[in-house]
């Protein structure tokens, strides 16, 4: 899968976050990579301060970064169909990181 199409397909992922959601998103990014490189089969990764944890001195800091791992994820999946599904199970895993929620509970959500 080409690169243009993955990030399409992340594009399409963030549609799917509602309104509200995505409205209250504050100061992160989304990024696409081909893999992290000390964690080669990582997914996604949330790097910032989550909204749980800002205080009132948060405050001119470069934005979080929420970056998906496209080879990672092509590598376990067969089908465009999967490719699909996958981004959009990571996308989601990660936003929910910028609003603190941890992996523990993302897993007993179904989102791990």
């Amino acid at each position: 899968m080409s690169r243009r199409r993955f990030e399409e397909l992340v594009g399409d992922a963030l549609d799917l976050v509602p309104k509200e959601f995505a409205a209250a998103m504050d100061n992160v990014v989304v990024l696409v990579e081909d893999r992290d490189p000390e964690q080669p089969s990582l997914l996604g990764l949330y790097h910032g301060i989550a909204l749980t944890e800002r205080t009132s001195t948060y405050g001119g800091v470069l934005p979080d970064r929420i970056t998906i791992y496209r080879e990672a994820i092509l590598d376990i999946c067969e089908t465009e169909d999967d490719v699909v599904e996958e981004v959009a199970i990571t996308v989601v895993h990660e936003i929910a990181h910028h609003f603190g929620i941890d992996d523990a509970r993302l897993h007993e959500l179904g989102w791990g």
